[in-house]
C-alpha cells in the first residue's frame, strides 16, 4: 500500500500538471487573439486603401444648412432718447449681398433724386434703408441740415440730428483716408465726390436712418462716413438744396435751410438688381452733369 507521502507527491504533481496545462491554454488563446487582431488590422488597411483609391474620401463635407447672419442690429433705448422711432429691425439672414438697389427720393425742391445703392459693399446699410423705406419711415420728413462739408443731411424725423430707428449698425465701406496736406494735389480724388450717398449717425460708428448726399466734392484725412451709393439722377435738385440760404442751429456749429423747409415727400427702394449697372466704391465716380 502506498504511503501517505507518495499520495501527497502524486497530488502535488497532478496539481502542477493542471497549472501547467492552464498556463499553456492561456498562452495559446493569447497568441490566437494577437493573430486575429493582426489580421483585422491588415484587412482594415486593405479596405481603407481600396476605398481611398476608389475616391470614397473625396466627398464634400456635410454642408451647414444654418442661415448665416449677415448683419447685426444693436438695440437703442427709445425711452432714453425720445427722438427714436421703433419700427422693428431688418432681418439678419437671407439679405442680398450683391447687385444694386435703386433709391428714389421725392422732395418739394424739384425733380426726384435717384441713387444706386451698392448692396455688395454695404449690405447692412442697404438692408436698413430698404426696411425703413418699406415702413414709410422717411415719408414727410425734413432734410434738416446743409453741412459745412457740402452735403444735404436727411433721414431724421425729429429734425434734431439725434433721431432715427431704435437700432444702430456698424460702419461699412468707409473710404481710405486721404493724404493729409494743406494743399492737396489737384488730381487727388475726393474722399467723398459730388453725388456720393453716405450714412451718418448721431455718434461715430453708430448708423441708423440718417444719410448725406454730397452736392460738392469733399476731401478729408479722417473719413467717417459709410459710402452706400451714388446719385444717378436729380443731382441738380441736390445742388439747388445745397445753395439755399442757411441759418445756424443752436450752438452755431450746424446750419439748416433758412426759409424753405426741405421735405422728403416719399423715399422708396427697389428690389435688388440681378446685374449691377455700375460699381460703387468708397470713392465713386459721379457725373456732375447728371440731372
Amino acid at each position: 500500500m502506498a504511503s501517505s507521502r507518495d499520495r501527497q507527491r502524486k497530488l502535488a504533481r497532478a496539481k502542477l500538471d493542471r497549472q501547467l496545462a492552464r498556463r499553456a491554454a492561456r498562452a495559446r488563446r493569447r497568441r490566437q487573439v494577437q493573430a486575429g487582431v493582426g489580421v483585422a488590422v491588415v484587412l482594415a488597411l486593405i479596405v481603407a486603401g481600396s476605398a481611398w483609391a476608389l475616391g470614397a474620401f473625396d466627398r464634400d463635407p456635410v454642408e451647414d444648412t444654418a442661415a448665416e447672419e449677415i448683419c447685426f442690429w444693436t438695440p437703442e433705448d427709445a425711452t432714453a432718447n425720445t427722438n427714436l422711432t421703433d419700427v422693428g429691425t431688418p432681418a439678419t439672414t437671407g439679405l442680398p449681398t450683391e447687385g444694386v438697389r435703386t433709391m428714389t427720393v421725392v422732395t418739394n425742391q424739384g425733380a426726384p433724386v435717384t441713387a444706386e445703392l451698392d448692396t455688395a459693399a454695404t449690405p447692412c446699410a442697404v438692408a436698413s434703408i430698404s426696411h425703413l423705406a418699406a415702413n414709410s419711415f422717411y415719408d414727410n420728413t425734413k432734410c434738416h441740415e446743409i453741412t459745412a462739408e457740402g452735403a444735404v443731411r436727411c433721414g431724421d424725423p425729429s429734425g434734431t440730428g439725434l433721431g432715427g430707428p431704435a437700432y444702430s449698425f456698424y460702419d461699412e465701406n468707409v473710404p481710405t483716408p486721404a493724404e493729409a496736406s494743406a494743399s492737396p494735389a489737384p488730381d487727388q480724388p475726393a474722399t467723398y465726390p459730388k453725388g456720393t450717398v453716405a450714412m451718418v449717425g448721431d455718434r461715430p460708428g453708430a448708423n441708423g436712418s440718417q444719410f448725406l448726399i454730397f452736392f460738392k466734392d469733399f476731401t478729408t484725412a479722417d473719413p467717417a462716413y459709410t459710402v452706400v451709393g451714388r446719385v444717378t439722377g436729380g443731382l441738380d435738385t441736390v445742388e439747388k438744396i445745397g445753395s439755399l440760404p442757411t441759418v445756424e442751429n443752436a450752438g452755431g456749429a450746424k446750419v439748416k435751410p433758412k426759409d424753405d423747409d426741405v421735405v422728403i415727400q416719399s423715399l422708396t427702394v427697389t428690389e435688388p438688381a440681378t446685374t449691377p449697372t455700375a460699381t460703387t466704391s468708397a470713392t465713386p465716380a459721379v457725373d456732375p452733369s447728371a440731372g
